[in-house]
């Protein structure tokens, strides 16, 4: 339950701390004096986008701050796996609001995102404000309800995500078909320019092995040149001796030497070293001189292949054989699903055949469990709207089957009827603002005891009703402020504010910065002072006062 709420800088609210109390209390308060901006900031707690507009004028920042007991609703395993501190004694959220549009949102003082926030705020509290009726309107809102009811949440998402396994797979299904005809348009022209690309006999790092080929068949005569004259200066020319045989006879007469000047030994050595080096080399030379020959055959062949490739990157629109192999294996394994495309899609229609079985039988055991549902409710909410004042109240929850989609097989609409003599219609349609009230608080009674939610805030949903009827709804929420969970609702109606075991009032002062809206809890006497005024206006009569202390009674 929500044990304190603190509002610091929140449009008219310089700060507000106010502690709340279990069971089922009421808030009043004259039209603007701040009630509607007292749930804003909740609902800013609870994850709802913030606006710069909602800062106090001239101030640092706005904090929204609430303390939860939560210790009798295992929410442990929420706080494990967002990586919060765990306290069930005091669960603690709060939103910082910067004048810069900048927002931060913390749970026990750990940062989080709106997406977490909102997600614990959502099983913490439940507000029901008037724009909730029209929800009435939507038929997921009231298939949610018959789920509620049928408690059957764990077939629902065994369900789910099946059927999300199904939608996938239907997708991939139709994706393999529609390539498969594209595919088979194409085959001939792929078969033909795989053969192109088979028959050049392609492989890694071939264009560049080509292209230096050619470029040295192209220049062999220049190559040789170049080898005859390194090898007639390193060996003999003309008679001479070439650098290796001076090289040879430096040795020597170094190594002539070393006796008589030792310091001459380390030089001999490394001259031997060059000159051995230097006799390899020449022989590699001579070698390479001997096996270059100009060959116009192979320069031919050398020449024909780049030009292949160079015709296959230009039709592909490529630069390297590397990206021609990888087009090569593409259209290898489109001609392969050509070629084994009727077993997959065989076996992917298989598969979705299987699917569609189990989320049908699944569908089915949902709507068995909904259809028991929807007796409970049929038989529940009469009985609860008759004691709202209307006796001749007709209910009923239909259920209409249509194509398996995201929840099931099933449509739920509820039917109503305020009299015996017209027909029962969807109820958004037929009902009236105030019947619409009491249809949203016997439902939100009904789906309370399956949905254990600390905190239920009801903001204004006595709309359309008066006198013994506000009555009976202020004993309705009294009820289910008794079954372990907090119920707070903001009335006018002097009937609802006096079955609050707790009463706060929210107000307007003026001050020195103007005009600021606080909120407290009343004294026994201030109650009475209170709900006489709700019941007479701003003249307090005697029988005002005697007519609240009668209200107030136990």
């Amino acid at each position: 339950m929500l044990k304190q709420l603190y509002i610091n800088n929140f449009t008219l609210i310089d700060t507000l701390d106010i502690q709340l109390n279990p069971g089922f209390s009421v808030i009043t308060g004259e039209t603007g004096a701040g009630k509607s901006i007292i749930l804003g900031a909740i609902n800013l707690l609870l994850g709802q986008r913030a606006d710069t507009k909602c800062i106090k004028q001239n101030t640092r920042k706005c904090i929204i701050e609430a303390h939860f007991d939560i210790s009798r609703y295992a929410m442990q395993p929420f706080f494990n796996e967002n990586g919060i501190d765990y306290d069930a004694d005091d669960c603690i959220l709060r939103r910082e609001i910067s004048p810069t549009g900048k927002s931060r949102a913390f749970i026990n003082d750990t940062p989080v995102s709106l997406t977490v926030i909102r997600s614990l705020g959502g099983q913490l509290i439940d507000i029901h404000s008037q724009h909730q009726n029209l929800l009435l309107n939507e038929d997921n809102f009231q298939l949610d309800v018959v789920d509620i009811i049928a408690d059957d949440r764990p077939l629902l998402e065994q369900y789910k995500s099946r059927f999300t396994e199904y939608k996938a797979v239907m997708k991939e299904l139709k994706r393999l078909k529609e390539e498969a005809v594209e595919n088979k348009k194409n085959e001939d022209f792929m078969r033909f320019q795989l053969k192109e690309l088979t028959d050049a006999e392609l492989r890694h790092g071939m264009q560049e092995e080509l292209e230096q080929e050619s470029d040295m068949l192209s220049h062999v005569e220049e190559i040789k040149s170049a080898l005859y004259n390194v090898e007639s200066l390193l060996g003999e020319s003309s008679g001479e001796d070439g650098i290796t045989d001076k090289l040879k006879e430096a040795v020597r007469s170094l190594e002539n030497i070393t006796e008589i000047y030792p310091e001459t030994k380390s030089m001999a050595e490394r001259l031997d070293s060059c000159y051995i080096e230097l006799k390899d080399i020449l022989q590699e030379i001579s070698s390479s001189t001997a096996n270059i020959d100009f060959d116009p055959q192979r320069l031919e062949t050398v020449n024909t292949m780049l030009d292949k490739i160079y015709s296959l990157e230009k039709k592909h629109c490529v630069s390297t054989v590397e990206d021609l192999l990888s087009i090569q294996a593409g259209l290898e394994s489109k001609l392969n699903k050509i070629d084994n495309g009727d077993d997959e899609i065989a076996a992917m229609l298989e598969n979705e055949q299987q699917l569609a079985k189990e989320c049908g039988s699944l569908a089915e055991k949902l709507t068995k469990a909904r259809l028991e549902a929807a007796k409970a409710i049929e038989r529940e909410i009469p009985q609860r709207l008759i004691q709202l004042g209307i006796p001749n109240v007709r209910f009923a929850v239909k259920l209409e089957q249509k194509e398996l989609g995201p929840d099931g097989r099933d449509r739920a609409s509820f039917l109503f009827s305020a009299n015996t003599s017209t027909q029962m219609q969807p109820v958004a349609q037929v009902a009236s603002g105030g019947e619409i009230a009491r249809v949203m608080l016997s439902l939100k009674a009904m789906i309370s005891g399956a949905v254990k939610l600390p905190t239920i805030i009801f903001d204004e949903i006595d709309t359309g009703v008066s006198g013994k009827v506000a009555e009976k709804m202020a004993e309705i929420m009294q009820e289910m402020g008794h079954s372990e969970r907090q119920v707070i609702s903001i009335t006018h109606l002097p009937q609802i504010a006096a079955k609050g075991s707790t009463h706060y009032k929210v107000y307007k002062e003026e001050g020195e910065n103007g005009t600021t809206s606080k909120m407290r809890t009343l004294t026994s006497d201030e109650r009475i002072t209170e709900i006489a005024q709700m019941l007479s206006g701003s003249e307090i009569t005697e029988a005002a006062i005697s007519n609240a202390k009668e209200l107030l009674k136990p």
